[in-house]
């Protein structure tokens, strides 16, 4: 389990917006190591482009190179993630709001493809699985206490995540029959002018369900509650 890594400056948040630097994050982890060439046969991007985003991921703080390996008169570059990043309510606020439209942009379609592949994989089919949405009013306070509710909701997800963690190593288990990858997702969001279905006006296609962020993206790889194998 990879520590989480809180975000401040908004140049940082910046450069985590690209989705593709997200995938990557996101592969990085789950998985120990993996090399650029490894990376662009998984997302199906040229190695050129891969090498560059990881490059840059590396040089930012958010890789670290572990070791290299020679291939065919080369030398493959293996990369693990250093932390989960987080970004913090300061840098949240201090970034433009086109930089915030577009890392939720590729947050949200990450989430997407992790939360449609679990369902297809029969991830919600538990009985205490989770899935709601609701749509409500506050005032000024009321958003407040239900931010706060939220936030304390994470820091309790990642206790349990290590009390987990420490069960599963203690019964030499990690990665046997008992470990459940599992998933979560929170929102709380600005919803002026969405209709409660969620489609968008004149579109009627319900694929968009708000427009912006309300505090930042916690953390940069998330899903929905539910298994994904």
């Amino acid at each position: 389990m990879k520590p989480y890594s809180d975000i401040t400056d908004p140049r940082l948040i910046k450069a985590l917006a690209h989705p593709l630097r997200i995938r990557i994050l996101a592969i990085l982890e789950d998985r120990e190591l993996a090399s650029p060439n490894e990376l662009s046969e998984l997302l199906g991007v040229s190695l050129g482009v891969m090498s560059y985003h990881v490059r840059r991921l590396h040089a930012l703080g958010f890789l670290e190179l572990v070791k290299r390996t020679p291939r065919r008169g080369a030398i493959e570059h293996h990369y693990r993630a250093k932390a989960r990043p987080v970004v913090t309510d300061e840098g949240w606020a201090e970034t433009p709001s086109i930089v915030k439209r577009a890392m939720v942009g590729a947050s949200l379609e990450q989430v997407t493809g992790y939360v449609n592949t679990a369902a297809a994989r029969g991830g919600f089919d538990r009985g205490d699985a989770h899935l709601s949405r609701r749509a409500v009013t506050l005032d000024e306070q009321g958003w407040r206490d239900l931010a706060g509710e939220l936030e304390n909701l994470m820091s309790k997800l990642e206790q349990i995540e290590g009390e987990s963690a420490a069960r599963l190593r203690d019964a030499g288990d990690e990665h046997g029959k008992s470990a459940m990858p599992s998933g979560v997702v929170l929102m709380l969001f600005e919803a002026a002018g969405v209709p409660e279905d969620g489609r968008q006006a004149g579109n009627g296609d319900g694929k968009h369900l708000g427009r912006r962020s309300s505090r930042r993206p916690r953390p940069l790889h998330a899903a929905a509650a539910g298994d994904l194998d």
